[in-house]
């Protein structure tokens, strides 16, 4: 009855937004929306993936009919689970949020510095919340070692959206390239990450996404291959003045909608993930999805995902050698790609956002109603 009389108030909220557009009814929308919600996840405004995180993993377990959940502030709610996207949700420039001590608490940490000045909190935070879930065993064991308690600490990789994230056919690949101008007879090496500090034009390297390693490796490719580089994302000035240093040509866009990132992963022959340190990262995902061969450094889910040779190539992170190497074996060997990519479409269907929405249900979710 409650959700049936719901219905027809926020029906008449719709209504009325559309007319008048006011603040205040945006806001009244929310707190009704989180009436019903037992899960309230709290996004990060300005990071496109931690708000595509938490947007994908509320609209599937309400269309997995497994538990309601909403993207709200949760300030004036109690007896709900609040999971915070991450960790700039949890503190603020006013401190450590302060939730409902009825609410049981969830951070998700995907990736820690060792010059982090938050590490120091983490004694406090460990005792304010119920469980701290991260994307890999990387990060798991280093948030073990600055603090929480071992026993909070749950595992659950970062998703992808499969229905979007897919090879298209050679006809289309075409068509991509010859919208974004990119040559058709050189090899088109990817690099989707902001990489510069700040997000202005970003020609100060932000030295953890490894920008300088990308460089060199692509500097050496460039010595034996007749490559072009596509680059997406913003603050990417420090590559782009590397590039036009070495002579290397480029494309440079940059998207409002995150999801046009799909066509440029489909006019690639290779993508490079030279980073020291990661949560994921989600180009390996979205590479295997899209039909391009990875090169990755060991950083994030990097190691639980890619087997060597198998399913992509995977580095210690700053060998340059062997990245290069590496890259270089998969433009020259056709046998090896094919292999490559074949069994990079076959990993990707474990990550789909239905299995992994699944994980959080039951690995956090569902247990802490249940305690």
């Amino acid at each position: 009855m409650l959700k049936f009389v719901l219905e027809i108030i926020l029906n008449f909220i719709n209504y009325l937004i559309k007319k008048y557009n006011k603040s205040y009814l945006f806001k009244l929308k929310r707190f009704l929306l989180g009436i019903t919600a037992k899960v309230i996840i709290v996004v990060e405004e300005g990071s496109w993936a931690i708000e595509l995180v938490g947007k994908y993993i509320s609209e599937n377990l309400k269309n997995l009919n497994l538990i309601n959940t909403e993207l709200i502030n949760p300030q004036i709610f109690k007896n709900r689970i609040i999971h915070f996207g991450s960790i700039n949700c949890l503190i603020t420039k006013n401190g450590l949020y302060k939730a409902h001590k009825s609410n049981k608490i969830v951070l998700t940490w995907f990736h820690i510095s060792p010059t982090d000045k938050r590490i120091k909190l983490i004694p406090v935070i460990n005792k304010s919340i119920d469980v701290v879930h991260t994307s890999n065993s990387i990060t798991a064991n280093q948030l073990n070692q600055y603090g929480f308690d071992e026993k909070k600490i749950v595992i659950i990789p970062i998703g992808i959206d499969l229905t979007a994230f897919k090879p298209f056919d050679n006809k289309k690949r075409k068509e991509i390239k010859k919208k974004y101008k990119i040559p058709k007879d050189k090899i088109i090496i990817g690099s989707f990450q902001k990489d510069g500090v700040g997000w202005g034009e970003g020609l100060e390297p932000k030295l953890i996404k490894g920008p300088d390693i990308l460089c060199e490796v692509i500097r050496r490719i460039h010595n034996d291959f007749n490559i072009h580089i596509f680059l997406t994302g913003p603050a990417r000035g420090y590559v782009k003045k590397k590039l036009e240093e070495y002579k290397i040509s480029y494309t440079h866009v940059f998207f409002e909608n995150y999801l046009d990132i799909v066509e440029c992963y489909n006019v690639l022959d290779l993508y490079l993930v030279t980073s020291r340190i990661e949560g994921g990262p989600q180009a390996i995902l979205e590479g295997m999805a899209t039909g391009v061969p990875i090169v990755t450094t060991k950083v994030g889910m990097a190691p639980e995902i890619v087997k060597d040779k198998i399913n992509g190539c995977i580095t210690e992170v700053e060998d340059v050698d062997t990245l290069y190497l590496y890259s270089a074996e998969i433009i020259k060997n056709e046998e090896l790609r094919k292999k490559i990519i074949k069994n990079g479409l076959k990993t990707v269907k474990n990550y789909g956002w239905e299995i992994i929405t699944r994980s959080y249900f039951e690995k956090i979710y569902k247990k802490l109603l249940e305690n």
